[in-house]
């Protein structure tokens, strides 16, 4: 398993063969009692950069010009948690709006023309990394697959919980708020997104009034994959006006065999 000087003191695991399936760490082999240097100074990295994923500042001027150039408005707010620190430590601050931000919405919702069918929230979560990586790219695959939807300006928020979408959506006067999230990051994917689909969102929803759709990224659940499931729960949300538990995801997506995660492009 290395080609160092200590190569040969480092017994190999039989399971070997199957980590070609899967980012999780399996058949690493051992030196004596103990991991082999190159998958613990590995792990070590992997821990640094999901610690860092938690921790970095979400850029929303590149998203804000990522919006602009696909000619779509955003909104900018922040919840109630006034920092990173307050953030991971009061949960509940990270679902709540802060007072600008309930006022800036609710004179956009005041000026609106028409109510929006589908709001797009854009939220750092626990990693800003995915947001930025992730939620655009994501918003243009799904956007392509829905007729006929008023889609409201894009919010980006900061400091966000999943429920934050509740009091967004609600002032924006949306019938579907859609908030893609960085989900908690893992030692083999510090840049995951989450998607959170809650039918006329308010305040009070709970996580079982949501869909969920997880692990969006290429190395996980693709664009193109995710955009189709998204889109689907999207309609058949609008049509039977709800979401959560009472809504399944039925969807098949069978544009693209079964890969290794080393082999998918």
């Amino acid at each position: 398993m290395s080609d160092g000087p200590g190569a040969k003191a480092v017994a190999a695991n039989s399971w070997h063969g199957l980590r070609r399936f899967t980012d999780a760490r399996i058949a690493l082999g051992r030196a004596g009692a103990s991991l082999p240097t190159a998958p613990l100074l590995a792990f070590n990295l992997a821990h640094a950069q999901a610690r860092d994923a938690v921790h970095a500042p979400l850029d929303t001027e590149a998203l804000k010009r990522e919006l602009d150039s696909r000619a779509l408005d955003s909104i900018e707010v922040r919840s109630a948690a006034h920092n990173r620190e307050q953030y991971l430590r009061r949960p509940d601050l990270g679902r709540m709006l802060d007072a600008a931000s309930a006022e800036q919405l609710a004179r956009h919702a005041a000026g609106a023309k028409t109510k929006p069918d589908l709001v797009f929230v854009i939220a750092d979560g626990l990693s800003s990394q995915a947001a930025a990586l992730h939620a655009i790219p994501l918003i243009d695959r799904t956007i392509g697959r829905l007729n006929g939807w008023r889609i409201g300006s894009v919010v980006i928020a900061t400091q966000a919980r999943v429920a934050l979408g509740d009091p967004i959506g609600e002032l924006m006067q949306a019938r579907i708020v859609a908030v893609l999230i960085g989900e908690r990051p893992g030692l083999s994917s510090p840049a995951s997104l989450g998607v959170y689909l809650t039918y006329q969102p308010r305040v009070g929803r709970s996580d079982a009034d949501r869909n969920c759709i997880s692990n969006v990224r290429p190395e996980g659940l693709v664009y193109d994959a995710a955009a189709f499931k998204l889109a689907h729960l999207l309609e058949a949300a609008r049509s039977r006006q709800l979401t959560g538990v009472a809504l399944k995801d039925e969807s098949v997506w069978d544009d693209a065999p079964l890969l290794a995660p080393n082999e998918r492009s």
